[in-house]
């Protein structure tokens, strides 16, 4: 394959969550092919490696700058991700399709953001289906958890102690419970530290694996937790990356509004995809 042909790409990290990201406003990967595609390039070691492919395709609504469209690293194609909007509206920015206040499009609705240097905020659509005090059955024991869909669906678990918490084993097993099918969910385990301060570890969907960030599981398990009156916004969650996002939301005690998560989308790299990346 000559050096013509290979494809641009770059490479971002939203605070432990890294992405391959392709200005896809000229399309020239055929849609039939994109989950394949994004599976082979996602594979760690054997190509690029990352949590999931996002693509920057143009927009034809008013006002809208562009649109997002997000597979997982195992190839399905995703509604949204926190830190993935986040570098997507950062990288828009560097290559000037969007300005620092931007808008655009997901399978979760309209996102809008805001560039300040790395950091990028970005407003939710309304969380829905906020469902507390489940009882989850998983190998003979029973956990509460509790639901709420921030534009992907999140379970959320309060734990004593995060560093012994089973999170694959126990993220696998609720993630494909029946309780959340057929979709399925992505699974937070969270301990809260202050009233402004929450650790987390999350399993999540798509993935199948523990990721180090997360950031719709971010805000998932800030407003649960603010729901619970354990937290007051806004709330800073230490992901595992070590690194923060801070979800600031309004709660009336029946619904969410006003709901913005923030934190550092830093561009790592950018480079050429060659076919044997995803051959």
């Amino acid at each position: 394959m000559s050096r013509g042909k290979a494809i641009p790409f770059y490479k971002m990290s939203g605070c432990g969550n890294d992405f391959i990201l392709i200005d896809h406003r000229k399309k020239f990967l055929k849609d039939s092919i994109l989950n394949r595609f994004a599976a082979s390039i996602c594979r760690h070691r054997l190509s690029v490696g990352g949590d999931g492919l996002i693509l920057l395709e143009k927009s034809k609504t008013k006002n809208v700058n562009f649109i997002m469209r997000l597979f997982n690293a195992d190839g399905s194609e995703a509604e949204f991700s926190g830190n993935g909007g986040r570098c997507a509206a950062r990288l828009a920015y560097l290559l000037k399709i969007a300005p620092a206040k931007m808008a655009f499009e997901t399978l979760a609705g309209l996102i809008r953001a805001r560039i300040r240097g790395e950091d990028v905020t970005i407003q939710f659509p309304i969380p829905q289906n906020l469902r507390l005090g489940l009882k989850i059955p998983v190998d003979g024991k029973t956990y509460e958890g509790h639901f709420l869909n921030t534009g992907v669906p999140h379970l959320v678990y309060f734990v004593s102690d995060l560093e012994k918490t089973e999170v694959v084993p126990l993220g696998r097993k609720s993630r494909y419970h029946e309780v959340f099918q057929p979709a399925g969910t992505n699974v937070n385990f969270i301990s809260v530290l202050t009233p402004r301060q929450i650790e987390m570890r999350t399993y999540e969907r798509g993935v199948e694996d523990e990721t180090l960030a997360c950031g719709t599981g971010a805000v998932a398990s800030a407003l649960i937790s603010g729901a619970l009156g354990k937290v007051e916004s806004p709330v800073q969650l230490k992901q595992r990356s070590g690194q923060k996002l801070e979800v600031a939301f309004d709660w009336d005690g029946k619904k969410f509004d006003e709901v913005f998560l923030s934190g550092e989308a830093r561009l790592v790299y950018e480079g050429r995809l060659w076919e044997e990346a995803w051959k």
